[in-house]
């Protein structure tokens, strides 16, 4: 999220680093989402040798057993929030979103063979996405920030900020598209040149030529910056990027249409569980995305967004803003939360918070939030 600096570190100040378990945690369990019994280790904070990207993974995939008994599953992720630094809480709550949506799609899925829920093929890049990529879509949405972007002294994110990220965001998500579609043309021209033809020189000079013709000129991300283009396991990803990202704006509609809200929609649960998460891998990705929103997957929801002028997302924006602040000024919980689900928060090998240890979710929250705030004022 590019924002101006003055911005960027103002809105950060509101989405707290230490926040963001609880924040994660109240809006799924909003959303009716549960975790099936799923234990779930989270690594969220960044540390000198750490991997550089957030990533999930699944050392139990969840399944029926032949005895009708349930397996649930154990899932893995990490992010790299420093809470020292601006921008880390925006970017480190929107990386656990994504992730924490990957592990309710993969311990929701209700087959009876764990390999309908692994991470390799049949299971497809676009159809995985699509559910982290539609649930960290949530941290953009005003009626989201109303309730959930809070500082340490309980106040709500206000107004104008959230319209100065529509402002200075909106206009450009069209570049993004653009950038987003270079990767799976550049992948195409290039694994259809004669053998002969590929040289250092002719890959050079094939990157420069997508990125004037998808981008309007040569891109501030060089493709061949791009670390799946790098890898062979991750050949071919951005072509599902670019469906998964197809696919969350046409799921968010429909369920905007359906119930004229996404953000604590106690349908949004049932309704991916139903719809994407419980067959797996045993049904195709478009056929899913079709079986949910009703029709057949297209571009056409993205791009009539991407067509909205700034005024009209302002006043739509606006109003989902007003009626959920009214809406929390009638409504403040501190309840605990309940995912159906045990997590330990780690750092590398040192267990900071155990759900089973700390006898509830929100102890294990406050326990985090009382670790970050000890080990990074020293930095303060």
């Amino acid at each position: 999220m590019f924002l101006p600096c003055a911005r960027e570190r103002s809105t950060d100040i509101i989405i707290l680093c230490t926040r963001k378990v609880e924040q994660w945690g109240r809006s799924f369990a909003a959303m009716n989402i549960s975790y099936r019994g799923a234990k779930m280790d989270l690594d969220l904070l960044d540390r000198k040798g750490k991997y550089s990207n957030g990533f999930c993974h699944w050392p139990q995939p969840a399944w029926e057993k032949p005895d009708g008994s349930w397996q649930p599953s154990t899932t893995h992720f990490t992010s790299l929030a420093d809470p020292s630094a601006v921008g880390s809480g925006y970017s480190g709550l929107t990386t656990l979103m994504h992730e924490a949506g990957h592990a309710a799609h993969f311990s929701n899925i209700d087959m009876p063979s764990p390999l309908f829920a692994q991470e390799r093929a049949p299971t497809s890049v676009a159809y995985a996405e699509l559910q982290s990529m539609f649930l960290d879509s949530l941290v953009g949405d005003a009626d989201w920030m109303a309730k959930y972007a809070i500082s340490r002294d309980g106040d709500a994110i206000p107004w104008d900020l959230v319209a100065d990220q529509i402002t200075a965001t909106h206009p450009y998500k069209v570049f993004a598209l653009r950038a987003m579609l270079a990767v799976p043309y550049f992948e195409k021209a290039l694994y259809e040149m004669a053998e002969e033809d590929v040289t250092a020189e002719s890959i050079k000079t094939l990157a420069d030529k997508v990125e004037k013709d998808i981008q309007g000129g040569l891109s501030p991300r060089p493709l061949l910056s791009v670390p799946h283009i790098l890898s062979d396991e991750a050949s071919c990803y951005y072509h599902g990027y670019v469906l998964a990202e197809m696919g969350v704006h046409q799921t968010r509609e429909f369920f905007i249409k359906r119930d004229g809200f996404i953000s604590d929609n106690p349908k949004v649960g049932p309704s991916m569980t139903q719809g994407y998460w419980r067959a797996g891998n045993s049904e195709p990705f478009l056929s899913l995305v079709e079986n949910l929103t009703g029709a057949p997957l297209t571009g056409k929801s993205w791009v009539n967004e991407l067509k909205q002028s700034v005024e009209d997302v302002l006043k739509e924006e606006k109003g989902k803003y007003d009626a959920k602040r009214a809406q929390c000024a009638k409504n403040l919980s501190s309840d605990d939360i309940d995912l159906d689900m045990r997590i330990r928060i780690v750092d590398g090998d040192d267990v900071l918070a155990d759900t089973a240890q700390d006898g509830s979710f929100m102890a294990t929250c406050k326990k985090f939030e009382g670790y970050v705030q000890n080990r990074f004022a020293k930095k303060a």
